[in-house]
């Protein structure tokens, strides 16, 4: 019942890991296949060993989590293994990379075997990289362009929601060859500890993610979903069944959890449990539900 094909991957539900939770190591991302996800994506890789930002790097906050990572990882050059472990989990695998320009992008691309390739340009705390390059559309065409013309898979374009536009965004990716967006990332936030003045994160800001975001999330489903004619694919804030419906009412094809997992890494058997019996109650199929806020 939730079986789709999207961007050529097939999917057995369309639940998928969100980049930067538990995918460090093909361990995590096929442990996380095996918990039912119907994909995985991993965390974002560069072209050099990067240690991110100074600790404290995360923080629970009422709302939901703060966190300045950094965009830590081992390069693409240490990573391929950890993909093809992640592929004996039998679902699709998809790189998350970053770069500071085009030829980042495309030297990684090129030297990296995934099913899939997520472009991380919306990342908002690492200088450089991802929300600095993201927020511009001719650099985000750009990019898309160069990886598109490098590698034989789909690619898709992860965009941030800090922007005055987000379907600009989604166009120039759309024109640049993407087989699909990823809507959204974080939204640049900040704690102080009121007992010294100073600021909780090491990074001083850094990214909210949570319940707190998904009626940012949604809406940026929404709209994207009126202005492209590539799939969406929804993340932000999902923690059950009934936020996964709903980003698929708004126009989402599929969606990624991230920091519900983090505290129930069983969530997508549960979330795929929930809305199959939904859409049985209610007689509609993952087809019927898609797009439909947009029929009212």
């Amino acid at each position: 019942m939730l079986s789709l094909t999207l961007t050529g991957l097939k999917l057995k539900n369309p639940l998928m890991l969100a980049a930067g939770i538990m995918g460090t190591t093909g361990g995590s991302l096929k442990r996380i296949a095996d918990s039912g996800a119907g994909a995985v994506v991993t965390k974002s890789i560069g072209l050099e060993p990067k240690s991110g930002h100074s600790n404290p790097s995360m923080v629970d906050v009422d709302c939901g989590y703060l966190n300045a990572m950094g965009l830590p990882n081992p390069s693409y050059k240490n990573f391929q293994h950890e993909i093809d472990t992640a592929k004996e989990g039998g679902v699709p695998v998809i790189a998350s990379i970053f770069g500071g320009c085009s030829l980042d992008f495309s030297q990684i691309s090129i030297a990296i075997h995934a099913d899939a390739f997520e472009l991380n340009v919306s990342c908002p705390h690492a200088q450089g990289y991802g929300a600095e390059i993201g927020t511009d559309p001719i650099l985000v065409e750009e990019i898309t362009h160069a990886v598109k013309n490098t590698v034989d898979v789909p690619v898709w374009v992860k965009l941030t929601p800090n922007v005055t536009n987000i379907k600009s965004i989604g166009l120039a990716a759309q024109r640049g060859g993407a087989d699909a967006v990823v809507a959204i990332n974080t939204i640049r936030g900040m704690a102080i500890d009121i007992e010294s003045g100073y600021p909780i994160l090491g990074n001083k800001f850094g990214g909210l993610s949570g319940r707190a975001i998904k009626p940012v999330a949604v809406k940026s489903v929404y709209d994207l979903y009126e202005a492209l004619d590539i799939p969406v694919i929804g993340v932000g804030g999902i923690s059950d069944w009934k936020d996964a419906i709903e980003f698929i009412m708004a126009g989402a094809q599929a969606v990624e959890i991230g920091s519900a997992v983090g505290n129930n890494i069983n969530i997508f058997n549960e979330i795929s449990s929930g809305m199959e019996a939904f859409l049985s109650e209610k007689e509609w199929t993952l087809e019927d539900i898609y797009g439909m806020a947009h029929q009212v």
